[in-house]
């Protein structure tokens, strides 16, 4: 039975690690709670993510919830080794605005995936997590295969030990994702940036694979980094973490140009867009600011004609079996 089909729609709280720009803890506890009002309970977050910041502050804000009216999802790989000395300068060369206190260190054996969910637990104040997922495989010093192999065993081992009910990845390789999803040991992949209404390369590789060995997928990254978020981009829009280029800028102005005509906004095609694939139970949203977040949840909530994809199809923008 899905852990996640009660809830497709999660935050993804790497802002709230300091994602781009630094928030209080205030701001990002104001944040989390308009996501709890915008009716979530899904919440993903990493080691990743601000260097701990995000564990730590998803924990502080949910220790006062009812554990069982939420969700929790974090990501093994990735150690935090203390930088020697102290803090060495900030973060922003990974985009989180935290001083670089730790430094990243992979590792997918199991002596490192177990010490990698301990210590996000006690970040997290928590026993267990709900879903635990490898998190970039691709990134791995020893190579993406290799990583994967030795991961996916040790997430399976902590699932029949009852440290979290579902295991999978989460990435943005299509090789990694499809090797996943082929692999008899994972539930669930966290798919980041192929199930958006600009790239639809995971529907054409990772979809199927999910189908035909019964894994479940959430999109995130849904927006491309920014290029989706607003109803008309803007022309220095971000893509996958660059500049997006004219040929981008133009997709996204026709699909804009198609969801405008039906009274729909860009955005809110793109929050809905990833559920037309059977396999894709659940997305995920992000905010920095409790406005964004509740604008976002609105979005989430409103209905998409289907005539808006009906049109996409024909006019090419979006792949057939989406309409």
């Amino acid at each position: 039975m899905s852990i996640l089909a009660d809830h497709p729609l999660a935050f993804g709280a790497a802002t709230v690690g300091n994602l781009y720009r630094a928030l209080s803890d205030a701001d990002a506890e104001a944040t989390l709670q308009a996501a709890w009002d915008a009716g979530i309970r899904h919440f993903d977050t990493a080691p990743h993510y601000g260097l701990g910041l995000s564990e730590r502050r998803l924990g502080a804000f949910l220790r006062s919830k009812p554990r069982d009216e939420f969700i929790v999802s974090t990501k093994v790989g990735r150690l935090l080794e203390p930088v020697p000395g102290g803090a060495d300068g900030d973060d922003m060369a990974h985009d989180f605005a935290v001083p670089r206190t730790h430094e990243r260190r992979y590792d997918a054996s199991e002596a490192g995936v177990r010490r990698s969910l301990d210590e996000s637990l006690e970040r997290l104040g928590l026993d267990r997590v709900d879903v635990l997922y490898l998190h970039d495989p691709d990134v791995a010093p020893e190579g993406e295969r290799v990583a994967l192999d030795a991961g996916l065993a040790a997430l399976a081992a902590l699932r029949r030990e009852g440290m979290a009910d579902a295991v999978g990845i989460g990435s943005k390789s299509l090789t990694a994702l499809e090797a996943a999803a082929t692999s008899g040991l994972a539930d669930v992949l966290m798919v980041s940036s192929r199930i958006t209404l600009l790239d639809h390369s995971a529907i054409e590789r990772v979809v199927p694979a999910c189908a035909a060995h019964g894994v479940e997928a959430i999109a995130v990254s849904i927006f491309n980094s920014g290029l989706l978020a607003k109803p008309r981009p803007a022309s220095d829009a971000r893509y996958d973490y660059g500049a997006a280029d004219r040929e981008l800028l133009a997709r996204a102005h026709a699909i804009a140009d198609v969801c405008e005509a039906h009274g729909v906004d860009l955005p809110t095609a793109a929050i809905a867009f990833p559920l037309r694939m059977p396999t894709v139970v659940a997305r995920a949203v992000s905010a920095s600011r409790p406005a964004q977040m509740a604008e976002t949840g609105a979005r989430a909530a409103a209905p998409v004609p289907d005539a808006v994809w009906a049109e996409l199809t024909d006019a090419g923008l979006i792949p057939a079996e989406c309409a």
